[in-house]
């Protein structure tokens, strides 16, 4: 939900970052002429934002210009705004900053604490990156989805693991409809990390090697994240039935995406997973 700042508070920010960067800071060469304000002038901010100084006076004078998620990413650059104030930008702006797929988190993901949050789940659960690889799982997840810890990095990868992995299309039930709801899901935000170069090998390759997701692709079917259903058929279990649930911008980050299987309730599917865990934890 967009929140309702006025335009004066965008303009007020602004200025403010503005007039506390000086020109050496921003590294050009001041304009001539007298300053009559500390910091850059609007010119300057212009020129380092490539936009044209009429459009940069109007946001800093409140007017309703509805500046895009580009021009706010190459203004905040300009302004040497930090991720805290590039952020607060994005608000004051009433821009969503979840659909910028090029503002990460500049200190990347703390894995370790990831880990150790998605540990307390005995729900299977786990966290891919913007490019669906998976990054932190837990043991539920290696028992019911897939076996994340043996395979290398690279194969790491949900989509991946959907088309080019035997065992997950075994195990997975209704393997056809998830996985035409998974490339529709890709559809919808493909625009938006077409531009980075490890997703387009990624959807490349997968364009090669699999007919089926090469079908799904040219029904052009768009979906957004929702609750979906899931069937596995795992070894010496019977079918378990999960809800599958996601949350975005894991530390305001972005690029992250938690996704967690619920037991459906009356399925019988709680009971088996719990069984199956204290079945591998009573192994060597």
């Amino acid at each position: 939900m967009k929140k309702n700042h006025s335009p004066s508070a965008l303009g007020d920010f602004l200025k403010s970052r503005r007039e506390r960067l000086q020109p050496s800071e921003a590294g050009i060469q001041p304009l001539p002429g007298r300053r009559r304000t500390p910091g850059l002038r609007r010119e300057e901010v212009s020129y380092l934002a490539n936009i044209s100084v009429t459009y940069y006076a109007w946001l800093e004078q409140g007017k309703e210009v509805n500046p895009s998620p580009e021009v706010l990413l190459s203004i905040g650059k300009a302004l040497q705004l930090d991720d805290d104030e590039q952020k607060h930008l994005f608000d004051l702006a009433n821009v969503d900053k979840t659909s910028v797929v090029t503002v990460p988190n500049s200190e990347g993901p703390d894995m370790r604490v990831l880990q150790q949050i998605i540990d307390q789940l005995h729900y299977p659960s786990f966290i891919t990156d913007e490019g669906t690889d998976v990054i932190v799982w837990n043991r539920a997840a290696e028992l019911i989805v897939a076996d994340f810890g043996s395979l290398p990095d690279n194969e790491r990868n949900m989509m991946d693991i959907m088309f080019l992995k035997p065992d997950y299309r075994n195990r997975l039930v209704n393997w056809e409809g998830a996985a035409r709801y998974s490339v529709a899901v890709l559809r919808a935000g493909f625009d938006l990390y077409k531009n980075n170069p490890l997703y387009m090998e990624r959807f490349e390759r997968l364009t090669r090697e699999s007919v089926e997701f090469v079908h799904f692709w040219e029904l052009y079917e768009i979906k957004q994240k929702h609750v979906a259903t899931a069937l596995f058929r795992v070894p010496d279990a019977q079918e378990m039935e999960f809800e599958l649930h996601s949350a975005a911008v894991i530390d305001n980050d972005p690029g992250l995406h938690w996704c967690f299987f619920v037991p459906v309730p009356g399925s019988g599917t709680e009971e088996n997973l719990l069984r199956l865990l204290e079945q591998d934890r009573q192994l060597p």
